[in-house]
């Protein structure tokens, strides 16, 4: 028997910008409003999908800084320059964490200061469903 990872909740000031963040780096949708948190996931799919779907829940005290836990992601459809570009297009900003100069990744935050890592090895697309 095993688990797997359904979603992931994210504690925010504003659910609905981080949505908006989210569905444009990872193609997401949203999937709706339940007790003021916001679900977004995979298109055609949802929860229960094989990828995890992102709740943002509404938080007056969200942590801010290094976080235990980050995301990394991977482009999947054109080279980490492009990525990086696009990321930073949809309101991505670059943070220095101490990351060396010739570092394969790019480490970044979302608009609230969450960082994640964008990764150089691209992905190959999901399979429709």
């Amino acid at each position: 028997m095993s688990c797997r990872i359904s979603e992931l909740v994210i504690n925010c000031a504003d659910p609905q910008r981080l949505s908006d963040f989210w569905c444009e780096v990872l193609g997401y949708v949203e999937l709706g409003w339940e007790h003021g948190a916001l679900e977004i996931g995979p298109p055609k799919v949802g929860f229960g999908g094989p990828q995890p779907t992102l709740v943002f829940s509404p938080s007056t005290d969200p942590k801010r800084g290094p976080l235990p836990l980050h995301f990394d992601v991977n482009a999947d459809d054109r080279d980490q320059d492009a990525e990086l570009e696009r990321l930073l297009a949809a309101g991505a900003r670059k943070v220095d964490v101490g990351q060396p100069d010739d570092a394969s990744w790019h480490v970044l935050a979302d608009p609230e200061g969450n960082e994640f890592c964008l990764l150089r090895r691209r992905l190959d697309p999901l399979p429709e469903v």
